[in-house]
């Protein structure tokens, strides 16, 4: 056990360099994890700033000045942001509470679904197996439905952090884009000054997570875009809703498509009944989650290493087990990185006793 230690060691660890890297790793994790809710608009922040260098980076490619630059992305972001808290967000806002109240309606309807099942496949359901699953969901709905309406009251101190953070976020990624290089070098002094090691792993990071980041940052606009033209032509019920959940659907790939498919069939089911309107809906957003997934996510992710599928799961339930709901949403973001990083780690190769018994034979035959 100990020499298996050892050899671990002396592979992954015999530069001094690795060492560094380790320790501020570990520490840098803790800190997050210890003081993450409390620093939340400035790591937010960060991520905002690390997705809008690539546009200021673009710009100045083009020639624009970089202070040029950093004004126009930084204003296109103000707008957006500014637009979807006044336009976006109190429109979904009226769809969630209009489906909090058409809830009692729909569970209703599904009742009524649900009783004609055990008289087509009485081997297989009973009925009183139905309504076990019906009073659970019901009452699973209700209390949804009294949460929602009692937030406007309850959650008044986490609205005003809310409106705290919203105000913060945007100054603190103006002096992220404008500072950039004069933060970096702060933090690079804290550094040892042999850090070759480091700045190859940097690069790799960089390059994997950014490309992913913004990839990302782009796929959700393009599928929730096309998605709510879609849904609002043929006349979907709740479609700034549900497209805003079929755009972040896609940052937890697999998991989240299948997921998001529920609602928008159960939406589209009650609101057109069996139907060629049913179908069409179906259809058209099957074929969205067809192009998104051959030609949108190689033409985005071109660069960037895949993860293996089951690499996905459990970076998801490894880190939505951690920090719950963020931690689903950056789940790939971090195996990405720590793919990253490993690829980049020094590894230091051993040689085997048989090859080292041929060198030594050779340096004999020498003598």
């Amino acid at each position: 056990m100990i020499k298996t230690l050892r050899g671990l060691a002396h592979k992954y660890f015999s530069d001094e360099e690795a060492i560094i890297l380790f320790l501020l790793l570990l520490v840098g994790t803790g800190f997050v994890i210890l003081f993450g809710a409390m620093l939340a608009p400035a790591i937010a922040a960060v991520i905002v700033a690390f997705i809008l260098q690539g546009l200021v980076t673009k710009l100045n490619r083009l020639g624009i000045p970089e202070a040029v630059s950093i004004t126009v992305v930084f204003l296109v972001f103000l707008g957006v942001l500014v637009g979807f808290l006044l336009g976006l967000l109190p429109l979904i806002w009226r769809q969630v509470t209009s489906l909090a109240g058409e809830t009692p309606r729909i569970f209703r309807e599904l009742q009524t679904y649900l009783e004609l099942l055990p008289e087509q496949y009485p081997a297989l359901i009973s009925i009183e197996g139905l309504n076990a699953i019906y009073t659970q969901v019901t009452n699973e709905a209700g209390r949804m439905t009294q949460w929602l309406v009692s937030f406007s009251l309850a959650s008044i101190p986490d609205l005003v952090a809310l409106l705290i953070y919203i105000v913060l976020l945007p100054i603190l990624v103006f002096f992220f884009l404008k500072d950039r290089a004069l933060l970096l070098a702060s933090i690079s002094r804290l550094l040892p000054p042999q850090r070759s090691m480091m700045v190859k792993i940097w690069h790799e990071v960089n390059l994997q997570c950014a490309n992913y980041v913004r990839g990302k940052a782009v796929e959700i606009l393009i599928v929730g875009g096309i998605t709510y033209a879609a849904f609002k032509f043929l006349g979907v019920p709740y479609a700034a809703l549900l497209s805003l959940m079929v755009g972040l659907s896609v940052v937890i790939p697999y998991i989240g498509a299948a997921v998001v498919t529920i609602p928008v069939a159960m939406i589209a089911l009650f609101a057109f009944g069996w139907g060629s309107q049913f179908i069409w809906v179906m259809v058209i957003y099957g074929v969205i989650q067809a192009v998104d997934g051959n030609v949108l996510v190689p033409l985005l992710f071109s660069e960037v290493n895949n993860l293996h599928p089951v690499a996905i799961i459990v970076a998801v339930l490894f880190f939505g087990g951690i920090w719950g709901l963020w931690g689903v949403f950056f789940a790939i973001p971090l195996a990405t990185m720590l793919k990253a990083v490993f690829s980049a780690w020094p590894v230091k190769k051993q040689r085997s006793p048989v090859a080292d018994e041929q060198v030594g034979q050779q340096l004999d035959h020498q003598a």
